[in-house]
């Protein structure tokens, strides 16, 4: 059970957070299941702001992008009714890192968040995913992160 290996690898997710702005922070088509951008935010509160390569660092940056796995599996576990289990496997992700200019580890940064799909999920955690640069993302985070799952029906 996904909510028994949360536990054993003491995994804690974040409260769901309303958007921001007039979207979705979920949406449903058949199987498929889609999530929003997520941001680094813990229970409300921004973290890692700042730009990638200048103020926060790759490692830094990781970070970041794996609490924003934690902010979409939270609004996964929300929009399931905390049945994670019925997720078939993560279909893919897609990340944002602002990022000065020349900095070129986009892919080292979005590990953050893949690793915690594979880390949650196991083999059905592994996905197909792009990690690109931008010159700014909202409230001046450092990574945003996106998602899509097929989920049982």
């Amino acid at each position: 059970m996904i909510a028994k290996r949360l536990i054993d690898q003491n995994i804690n997710l974040p409260k769901v957070s309303a958007p921001v702005a007039n979207y979705l922070p979920v949406t449903q088509s058949g199987n498929i299941v889609y999530i929003s951008g997520q941001l680094p935010f813990w229970e409300g509160e921004k973290k890692f702001l700042g730009k990638v390569g200048h103020t926060i660092t790759v490692e830094q940056a990781q970070e970041a992008a794996r609490l924003c796995g934690l902010n979409i599996i939270a609004q996964l576990d929300y929009h399931l009714k905390g049945n994670l289990d019925k997720v078939v496997r993560c279909l893919k992700i897609g990340g944002f890192v602002n990022a000065i200019s020349d900095f070129a580890d986009h892919p080292t940064v979005l590990n953050g968040a893949s690793n915690l799909m594979v880390e949650i999920f196991g083999e059905k955690g592994k996905h197909a995913r792009f990690a690109m640069g931008a010159a700014s993302l909202p409230f001046n985070v450092a990574v945003e992160v996106e998602a899509m799952f097929e989920v049982l029906p």
